[in-house]
């Protein structure tokens, strides 16, 4: 076939493929067979990973700038249309770049509310885009949608299955998508649940959980799917402090765990460390607060003045966690800060850095992960 780059020997040219930008994996892919090959071998991922060459990045459903403020177009700033339009932006904690991410091949915006999952797939990592209202008629969607990275384009998952679903539980786990509880357009709270397998393109029925969850969170902590919180139907609004824990390996619930959050308190902003054993990360009261398995809430961080209307927070895999959200001040500025481990060298106290998001990236955040490329 050749050499992949001419005049080097193959392992050179091997090395100087692994370090290959991830914005840039999309042009190497399509540069010839030879590269699309090599870039698409479960090899390449792999030495990328082991060399430190693949990089965690932060994938979020983002409002739209809103209009200049002044100038002939400014009279269409208060625009409905305008005001509720998302779409993919990706965030690198490394370097400080925003990008935006290809729109859905077909036109049409990005649902309102969905949620985003990262999962392995043929090898690589794959951003999946769930459920969401239509922008355009606010009535929920079953739509799934999955981004390659090495390729740079979309391709449309198999739907949800029924009932279509608002404000469900998501996890990646096992490396499946799961979706649990919400519920669905006579807003009925849900006790159902299903999981996607990205490389076949199919979605699995799992069993009821035993509690119906409205507004849940679905995180994964040591491999297993977990919904903390939601409500039944006749408590609207009133959450629970449960959860449960889905299995994967033994594919059933394990029994409902009381006490995993404070009564009466929206989940929406806990997260997970993607890892063996990460602790479960919270919002409480001003500060950044961690729960182990079986211990209380502790807190790790008391967050920045002008984060704490944050709401948003991922974990990404080298133990630092990332708070989002509009700035104490409002004006359109977006409030970034990353957490260093929680005990840094020496047992140091952890401490945050901001993050300094362009204007064009301070829309309000809906949703958001972390994805390794």
């Amino acid at each position: 076939m050749g050499e992949l780059i001419p005049g080097l020997p193959e392992d050179v040219a091997r090395e100087c493929l692994l370090r290959v930008g991830f914005r840039q994996l999309p042009a190497a892919h399509h540069t010839s067979r030879q590269w699309k090959a090599e870039v698409e071998s479960p090899l390449y991922s792999r030495l990328r990973r082991a060399n430190g060459l693949s990089r965690p990045l932060i994938a979020l459903s983002q409002a739209l700038p809103p209009l200049a403020t002044s100038g002939p177009a400014c009279k269409y700033a208060a625009s409905a249309a305008l005001s509720n339009s998302y779409r993919l932006v990706l965030h690198d904690p490394a370097d400080g770049g925003w990008a935006t991410l290809p729109p859905f091949p077909g036109g049409g915006g990005l649902p309102l509310f969905c949620q985003l999952a990262a999962v392995a797939c043929g090898g690589r990592r794959k951003l999946v885009v769930l459920g969401g209202w239509d922008p355009e008629t606010w009535t929920p969607t079953d739509t799934v949608h999955v981004y390659d990275f090495l390729a740079g384009s979309w391709r449309r998952g198999a739907p949800m299955p029924g009932p279509r679903r608002s404000f469900f539980a998501c996890a990646a786990a096992g490396g499946r998508v799961f979706v649990a509880g919400g519920h669905d357009e006579q807003k009925n709270a849900l006790r159902s649940a299903a999981a996607y397998d990205a490389e076949a393109d199919a979605w699995a029925a799992l069993p009821d959980m035993a509690l119906e969850r409205d507004e849940a969170r679905g995180v994964c902590v040591d491999g297993r799917f977990v919904v903390v919180g939601g409500y039944p139907t006749q408590a609207q609004g009133r959450f629970s402090g449960t959860g449960e824990a889905f299995d994967t390996a033994a594919w059933a619930w394990g029994p409902v765990q009381e006490r995993v959050v404070d009564e009466g308190t929206c989940p929406r902003t806990c997260c997970v460390a993607p890892s063996a054993a990460g602790p479960m990360y919270m919002l409480r009261d001003g500060h950044l607060a961690a729960r182990d398995s079986g211990n209380p809430w502790r807190s790790v961080a008391r967050v920045p003045e002008d984060g704490r209307a944050a709401t948003t927070l991922v974990a990404i895999g080298d133990g630092r966690v990332v708070v989002l959200g509009a700035g104490r001040h409002g004006g359109g500025e977006q409030a970034v800060y990353v957490l260093s481990e929680e005990t840094g060298a020496n047992g140091a106290a952890p401490s945050w850095a901001r993050a300094v998001a362009p204007p064009e990236f301070a829309g309000h955040v809906q949703a958001a992960c972390c994805v390794e490329v």
